[in-house]
């Protein structure tokens, strides 16, 4: 159980955002305040408050984030994207809970049934979702999507895609540092700091050795995390000069060393793809992989879905490789296959909250299904719909990006957008076997649309001047007077 330390610090942490605020630009607060809370901030404690969603180390940060921009600084961020489909995919991602309420109105009873007699003995039972549920499952939705719409709305120009990837970098620096030390020491810090252990210890022993697990929730999402930051060390030292290049250079092979220490294999692979792309190719060629494994990790659930995928195969080649990896993997398919049957129940809103998506044992309503990946924990709660809803928003901004690349000159294209929409496109495929979708991902989203959508509506976010009658006649004469801003 998490100690007095672990809630210290959720509820504490506002206090710090502040604190950011105030001496930081709008930029380095927005992004200090969101990954240092998912880094840092201790895992699986959460305030369970009456009718809002659990507030913990992913929402707090986004929500003091959010509210500090929009009224405290007076700040506009916008919820709804210009682009007309990323705008309907907002919609859909809001609303379409609406539906999963209405179509959840019943209990989920468990019961054991007496074969000499007709009496029937419930066991336990999962609760119907109810209208007062529906404030809660809609403001949990809105909430995954705030480090979206700050990342659009303060993160998509070239300057401030620079600012994400250098402040990924540097909390990739700094993170390394408890990072090594569980490397050495065995996963030890979450436990002497907040009092518990976050995961199963077995977990994070391969090859030998330990992987770190420092304050995140699992090993996996440290590796992935470390991927992103190398990959913006290796952007920065491809558009950097001088000295810098040099350093950032350093830089990247250091992380790509850490990575190598975290003993993820997908992660491992991922880095040793995607670094030389980031290093040398185009970024019409880095746009091409980010759209390839973006459409691949869109089409794989639904391949799944009907059961198409090769999956013998694939354990084949995973046994040849690894037995140890075949094992977990071919665990992961089979957990699959039993939720797949369950959200086919209700495949379009699927069933909800509480539980109610698991496959559980028809008279203890013991769970015997374990979900790993994102895509089917999101197909079996929320449906086909809620899943092409975030799908779309995670995946959509690499199609748009992509159209306006392949317009434009490389000289005209920010150096940083094409190796954000590579940590996202990576962060898609894990999220294939992995629930690795974090507040991290959505900043990065949120960027890579709003780049895009700057490149196609050009002076998108420039404040808007408007003119009085007499300023208008003012100015017809040629008189230097200056109109009042809008914003």
């Amino acid at each position: 159980m998490p100690n007095a330390l672990a809630y210290l610090m959720l509820i504490a942490w506002p206090a710090v955002a502040f604190g950011l605020f105030q001496r930081l630009s709008l930029q380095h607060a927005i992004l200090w305040t969101i990954i240092g809370g998912y880094l840092f901030l201790p895992p699986i404690a959460v305030f369970d408050l009456p009718l809002v969603p659990d507030m913990d180390k992913d929402s707090i940060p986004s929500v003091v984030a959010f509210v500090i921009c929009v009224y405290l600084l007076d700040k506009k961020v916008e919820i709804w994207p210009r682009q007309p489909i990323m705008r309907a995919l907002v919609a859909l991602f809001l609303g379409s809970v609406i539906a999963t309420v209405l179509t959840n109105g019943d209990p989920i009873i468990f019961r054991v049934l007496e074969d000499a007699a007709p009496i029937v003995f419930p066991t336990y039972a999962l609760p119907e979702l109810r209208w007062r549920d529906l404030g809660s499952v809609m403001i949990n939705q809105l909430i995954f999507l705030l480090p979206f719409f700050l990342g659009r709305r303060y993160l998509s120009s070239e300057a401030q895609q620079k600012t994400l990837v250098m402040t990924l970098m540097v909390a990739g620096l700094v993170y390394s540092i408890p990072s090594l030390f569980e490397v050495r020491f065995s996963p030890q810090l979450n436990t002497w700091i907040y009092g518990f252990f976050q995961h199963d210890f077995s977990q994070t022993i391969r090859q030998g050795g330990f992987r770190p697990i420092v304050f995140l929730p699992h090993s996996l999402w440290l590796a992935l995390f470390v991927l992103m930051t190398l990959l913006s060390a290796t952007a920065l030292a491809r558009a950097a000069d001088g000295p810098d290049k040099r350093r950032f250079a350093l830089a990247a092979v250091y992380l790509f060393g850490v990575l190598i220490l975290c003993k993820s294999i997908a992660s491992l692979v991922y880095g040793l793809i995607f670094t030389p792309f980031v290093a040398m190719a185009s970024y019409r060629w880095q746009m091409r992989l980010a759209l390839a494994l973006g459409i691949i990790a869109i089409v794989y659930p639904m391949l799944r879905n009907f059961g198409v995928v090769p999956v013998d195969a694939i354990l084949a080649k995973a046994q040849a490789f690894s037995p140890e990896r075949a094992q977990s993997l071919g665990f992961r398919f089979t957990n699959e296959g039993l939720m797949l049957d369950r959200a086919a129940e209700k495949p379009w809103f699927g069933w909800g909250g509480w539980g109610r998506n698991l496959v559980r044992h028809s008279e203890t309503g013991e769970i015997v299904s374990i979900p790993d990946g994102r895509w089917i924990l999101v197909f079996g709660t929320y449906g086909w719909v809620g899943y092409i809803a975030e799908m779309g928003l995670l995946a959509g901004p690499l199609v748009l990006l992509w159209s306006e690349i392949r317009k434009r000159a490389p000289a005209d294209v920010s150096p940083y957008a094409a190796p954000l929409a590579l940590m996202l496109a990576a962060t898609l495929v894990d999220m294939l076997l992995n629930a690795t979708l974090t507040p991290v991902t959505w900043l990065c989203a949120g960027s890579v649309l709003g780049y895009a959508e700057r490149l196609r509506y050009p002076g998108l976010f420039e404040p808007k001047r408007v003119l009085f009658e007499g300023q208008q006649a003012m100015a017809q004469q040629g008189v230097a007077n200056k109109p009042r801003s809008v914003i």
